[in-house]
């Protein structure tokens, strides 16, 4: 006779497995008041592998732990071909990563994942990330509060269940907090924009803004930043032309033209430096779940986005500048651009995340802009051959 308390995993392969994958993060969190659901559109395109550009060039599968025929945790086994090539890694990751707090349900869906990049000769599992650097990615361990636009949320006991199944620590990230009146009052505004200004003169920069009515042209022009800027960062990989094509269409709808700007170096491209309005705001009042029809949860979006606007958080997600124009201040001209457009706007919290452990230069940056490292984010790894 079976034990009832034993732990099975199986691959998704039927619609009724891939339904409680799907699912399964609502029956995790509903008593979480911290939370934050995601569209069912938006879930629902990031798991298709015919739908999700990444899956071009992503091979994997999806597993659900089961205990007396309920779900009880997920896990994503997979490998990233293009990280593998652009670092010269041979390694398999793991994502979507959801368990109840149960070490032996835990243990299970990471072996699995282990088991999985080892039976095809890879040398390590790493992760979280689903599913690529661009996606939700590292696993919180400080700072259990409700998460900003795309960043990851789990409950505090998944660092102990990730940590007991053998897993080690490879990187942290960080997230920044800025708060606009201690900006002011700091003086930090008023001393950025005396440097900028400085700089502007002396090398030739000059800063503008996003155009709306050319949207495809400047997130072209992004990503050929984005791409030469960041191709020495610890787990980078490049943007694709499909992946631009659908960053621009989940992005476009309601970018602020005013929270973005490029910066140049004697008339040529040199850097970049994107904000995105915390959507994860309206997500949270809107509260998407299996079972109600999505046009219902978008219009209580609309409600707290354009009627009565909610957001006053915005995310940094991205910024760069190229390698050969570091060091000139092409940054803290972006940094002053964009301070000044906050500065007329109603959001009062900036959130800067997120920033290697391991970058200096950026986190002497925060300190200067009296920004609090208020989150933490961190990849394992697991040793799979030897």
């Amino acid at each position: 006779m079976a034990n009832p308390d034993s732990v099975t995993v199986r691959k998704v392969e039927t619609q009724a497995d891939f339904k409680a994958f799907f699912e399964f993060p609502w029956k995790l969190y509903r008593d979480d008041p911290n939370w934050v659901p995601p569209l069912l559109s938006m879930r629902r395109h990031l798991l298709d592998k015919n739908e999700n550009p990444s899956w071009e060039y992503l091979e994997g599968d999806y597993y659900v732990a089961w205990r007396a025929g309920e779900p009880v945790g997920t896990v994503a086994a997979f490998v990233n071909h293009r990280h593998n090539e652009f670092h010269n890694e041979h390694i398999s990751w793991f994502g979507f990563f959801e368990c109840i707090d149960d070490q032996d349900v835990a243990t299970a869906l990471l072996d699995t994942a282990a088991a999985w990049g080892r039976e095809r000769g890879y040398n390590a599992l790493r992760g979280p990330q689903s599913f690529t650097n661009m996606d939700e990615c590292g696993l919180l361990v400080d700072g259990f509060a409700r998460p900003v636009m795309l960043m990851p949320y789990n409950p505090p006991y998944y660092q102990r269940l990730v940590e007991n199944a053998g897993l080690a620590k490879v990187m942290d990230t960080h997230s920044a907090m800025a708060n606009w009146d201690i900006l002011h009052e700091a003086g930090a505004v008023d001393r950025v924009n005396r440097i900028a200004d400085r700089v502007k003169r002396s090398q030739s920069i000059t800063v503008r803004g996003l155009e709306r009515k050319n949207l495809k042209a400047e997130f072209e022009l992004f990503k050929d930043i984005y791409n030469h800027a960041w191709e020495k960062n610890w787990g980078f990989t490049p943007f694709t032309s499909k992946e631009l094509d659908a960053l621009v269409k989940s992005l476009g709808s309601f970018i602020d033209p005013e929270l973005a700007c490029f910066g140049y170096v004697g008339g040529e491209p040199a850097g970049f430096l994107l904000c995105v309005p915390d959507f994860g705001q309206v997500l949270h009042r809107a509260y998407a779940k299996p079972g109600t029809p999505e046009f219902v949860t978008l219009i209580k979006a609309l409600w707290h986005w354009r009627i009565r606007p909610k957001i006053n958080w915005i995310r940094v997600p991205l910024m760069g500048v190229v390698e050969g124009q570091r060091g000139k201040g092409v940054d803290l001209a972006m940094y002053a651009y964009i301070m000044d457009a906050v500065g007329r706007t109603r959001y009062d919290h900036v959130d800067g995340g997120w920033v290697l452990e391991t970058n200096r230069a950026m986190l002497g940056l925060v300190n200067q802009f009296k920004m609090n490292i208020y989150r933490t984010y961190r990849f394992y790894e697991k040793p799979l051959q030897g």
